[in-house]
């Protein structure tokens, strides 16, 4: 009976929670719906890792939070926080043995030391930090970089486009996108990034499978394509091309810098730019939320286009092992979902655990223990 319940759950639960999403980490894949939070990691011994909890947003306590253009900006702090918490929790499974020598050299519990050692996977002062200095990474490297190259050529050049023109713009756009598949690159090119890059392949094949409302099985997801439409590659991608436009527009009528000298005025500009990066976020979540939801519309197909492209540098094709873990996470999220009735829960039901389980190929043993664990 439980192999039965969870076979059919996609199917029962498909259209309620269509909003599952999901992110690629070492060795493994996080799902998130809208009130559960699942992490499955492929340990060295072959058995899968999860990691349950639940989840509450900020727009569950807050409402006005779900307002369009408004939520993708909630959407995308809410994410790095999960990504930093999903990644901190894999590097640390993938480093158990490591810890586990440690612990030997030490003379110390094994158990105990690990379990230390694992507190930095909850939402902690560190984990804002490690975001906080993400971002201005991110900052430096896409905001930063391509606008004082920009500056720069326009003075080497000798031309006069100002902040005002959308030439000024269009190359920070150029010049921003070149940084930013050389980056995709580059990492591309590193072994374990290429193994990240695989899970991605699997979960996004895995949430397909789950939106075509089939059973969460290797067979119906190795079928689908890497690619999705609401994948953050393709997020990117909208957040570069509207960033071109926005800018433009806007610094055409708003006069930021003048008078001021060179390099004041454009430190003010790029503050300015950071700003806007927060609309800017909210309006292509929007545009990716359509693509989502329209997947069928030639308008959508066409618009994705760039997106899907972008993205087959950032996806790889999975192997059966890799879409075993990311089928794990999605059906643990979703079982989560039903078996707590979450959607109806204003405080905490479930709280953060873990279990090994063995390799989904042994459905019965796996989907008992499965069972077992989320019902404890």
């Amino acid at each position: 009976m439980a192999h039965r319940h969870l076979k059919c759950l996609a199917l029962l639960l498909a259209k309620q929670y269509a909003a599952i999403g999901g992110q690629a980490v070492i060795e493994g894949v996080m799902m998130r719906s809208p009130n559960a939070f699942v992490v499955a990691v492929r340990k060295p011994d072959g058995t899968i890792r999860l990691r349950r909890d639940q989840w509450f947003g900020l727009s569950k306590k807050w409402n006005f939070l779900k307002k369009p253009f408004l939520r993708g900006v909630i959407i995308l702090i809410e994410t790095m926080v999960n990504g930093i918490v999903s990644l901190n929790y894999s590097a640390n499974i993938a480093m158990d043995e490591e810890m586990k020598n440690e612990a030997r050299k030490k003379g110390v519990d094994e158990k105990e030391y690990i379990e230390q050692k694992r507190k930095n996977e909850t939402v902690s002062y560190a984990t804002f930090f490690s975001i906080f200095i993400s971002f201005l990474f991110g900052i430096g490297l896409f905001v930063l970089t391509p606008h004082y190259l920009t500056a720069w050529l326009e003075d080497t050049l000798g031309a006069s486009w100002g902040l005002q023109s959308f030439k000024f713009h269009a190359l920070d756009g150029t010049i921003k996108a070149t940084i930013f598949l050389i980056y995709i690159g580059l990492i591309g090119m590193i072994p374990d990034i290429r193994r990240v890059f695989q899970y991605h392949g699997a979960e996004h094949k895995s949430i397909s499978t789950f939106e075509h409302e089939e059973d969460l099985n290797v067979d119906n997801a190795i079928k689908y394509t890497t690619f999705h439409p609401r994948c953050g590659t393709t997020f990117i991608f909208f957040l570069l091309f509207i960033s071109i436009i926005l800018f433009a527009m806007i610094f055409a009528v708003v006069p930021v810098g003048e008078g001021k000298p060179f390099l004041v005025k454009h430190m003010l500009a790029v503050g300015f730019k950071i700003i806007l990066t927060f609309p800017i976020a909210g309006i292509s979540y929007e545009i990716i939320k359509y693509l989502g939801s329209h997947t069928d519309s030639v308008v959508a197909k066409v618009i994705s286009i760039p997106g899907m492209l972008l993205q087959r540098l950032t996806t790889r094709d999975p192997d059966p092992d890799q879409l075993e873990v990311a089928l794990t996470s999605i059906k643990t999220v979703l079982y989560l979902e039903d078996r707590y009735n979450l959607r109806e829960a204003d405080s905490k039901i479930i709280e953060k655990d873990e279990i090994d389980i063995g390799s989904i190929k042994e459905v019965e043993n796996t989907t008992l223990a499965l069972k077992d664990f989320l019902e404890h």
